[in-house]
């Protein structure tokens, strides 16, 4: 498992909201709580789409969806973008995808900013364009996206685009880890271990990618492995080492494997 690269694509994991939004209500000093109010129109329209969606019944869903979207669901929208983008229940149509994500970024959805800079990055359905990239990348930082904040973290980091720039690259990490993103987590481990931008520090390499395998990270995972392996920060051992890679390479299984691919 190669560290750090660069994991732009798995819209598998793109944050929708995928459960209805339950107004919550008081409950009275004693008794039980009063039921939920029935979900509006639109809610239930966006409801079934998941469930239908959830089953895989993508054809239906790709129906319901629009109907979602007609009622003004925006999380309808990333829907019908991931669907075209993967090719769930219609052919795959990155210029559809595409259309349906900047449907969803012009009411301010976040997620859909990154995705489309995840489109000119790799060149899908439009020319690949780094600069285009890192725009609407920073756009949906902006927004309070965390996968754009380390999306935007790697390119400068790797000079896509812009000049290799270590300490804004750490900078923009330490951002996107800090609203949870587990990815930005293990790339800050990484550089702390390597030392870019930073003076190797194994002990806090390793608190990283502790903090990363917590959130699923199978990176992280890894590369706790190769701490326990090469005795860095930490005594050799061998059979911890076995064990996280063992860990990693089980995660690896369970995880999703919807993704337009990593780059």
């Amino acid at each position: 498992m190669k560290p750090l690269a660069l994991d732009l694509a798995r819209l598998a994991a793109i944050p929708f909201c995928l459960a209805s939004l339950l107004h919550a209500q008081s409950a009275p000093p004693s008794g039980p709580a009063p039921p939920p109010p029935p979900p509006s129109n639109r809610e239930a329209a966006l409801d079934r789409a998941i469930r239908l969606y959830a089953n895989q019944n993508y054809i239906a869903a790709l129906s319901m969806f629009r109907e979602a979207v007609s009622q003004g669901q925006v999380e309808g929208m990333m829907y019908l973008g991931l669907m075209y983008a993967s090719g769930q229940g219609t052919r795959v149509d990155y210029t559809e995808a595409m259309d349906w994500f900047r449907r969803a970024a012009a009411k301010g959805d976040g997620q859909a900013m990154c995705n489309i800079g995840i489109f000119y990055y790799r060149g899908l359905g439009v020319p690949q364009a780094y600069d285009q990239a890192m725009k609407w990348f920073h756009d949906g930082a902006d927004a309070g996206n965390s996968q754009a904040m380390f999306n935007v973290g790697v390119l400068i980091r790797d000079g896509l685009g812009v000049d290799v720039n270590y300490t804004e690259a750490l900078g923009w990490f330490r951002k996107a880890a800090g609203n949870g993103n587990p990815q930005a987590m293990n790339s800050l481990g990484v550089m702390f271990q390597n030392g870019q931008g930073v003076a190797a520090d194994y002990g806090e390499a390793m608190t990283w990618y502790v903090k990363a395998a917590d959130e699923g990270s199978t990176s992280a995972m890894h590369n706790i492995g190769v701490l326990y392996e090469k005795g860095l920060g930490v005594k050799a051992d061998q059979e911890e080492a076995l064990k996280w890679y063992q860990k990693a390479q089980d995660a690896e299984k369970e995880s999703p494997q919807i993704s337009l691919g990593k780059p």
